[in-house]
C-alpha cells in the first residue's frame, strides 16, 4: 500500500508528521493490505477559520482494486487527533464498503454446501 502524504502551505511537514501519518494508516488499514493500492493523505490548518470541530483537517482517500476511492476527513484540535480521526473513519468506510461489495458477491453466487432438492433420495426403511 502506498501512503501520499500532501499539505498546503500551512502545514509544514516534517519528517516526524510524515513517520506518523504512514504509521497511523498502516495499523489501520493493515487487514485490506493487498486490496488498497494507495491512500492519498492530505493536511491543512484552517488558522483563519475558526470552526466548533477545530481549526486542523485531514481528508484520507483510499484507492482500492475493483471499486470506487473511497474519501473521509476529519477536523480536530491538533493534527495528530484529525489524522487517527480520518483514519478511523476510512477503516469503517472501507469496511462497510468491503462488507456490502462481499454480500453482494455472496448472494449473486450459488453456495458451495447448498444441496439441491432434486439431489437428495429419500430412503425408507
Amino acid at each position: 500500500m502506498q501512503i501520499n502524504v500532501n499539505s498546503d502551505k500551512t502545514v509544514a511537514v516534517h519528517a516526524g508528521l510524515h513517520e506518523h501519518v504512514r504509521t497511523v494508516v498502516s495499523d489501520s488499514l493493515h487487514r485490506f493490505g493487498e486490496q488498497i493500492t494507495s491512500v492519498e493523505v492530505h493536511l491543512s490548518d484552517n488558522l483563519g477559520q475558526k470552526s466548533a470541530d477545530g481549526d486542523n483537517r485531514c481528508l484520507m482517500e483510499a484507492r482500492i482494486t475493483g471499486y470506487k476511492p473511497i474519501a473521509v476527513s476529519d477536523h480536530n484540535a491538533t493534527l495528530h487527533q484529525a489524522i487517527g480521526g480520518a483514519s478511523a473513519k476510512l477503516k469503517r468506510a472501507i469496511d462497510s464498503a468491503l462488507g456490502r461489495l462481499h454480500d453482494k458477491d455472496k448472494h449473486h453466487a450459488p453456495a458451495k454446501d447448498a444441496v439441491a432438492a432434486d439431489d437428495i433420495e429419500e430412503t425408507r426403511e
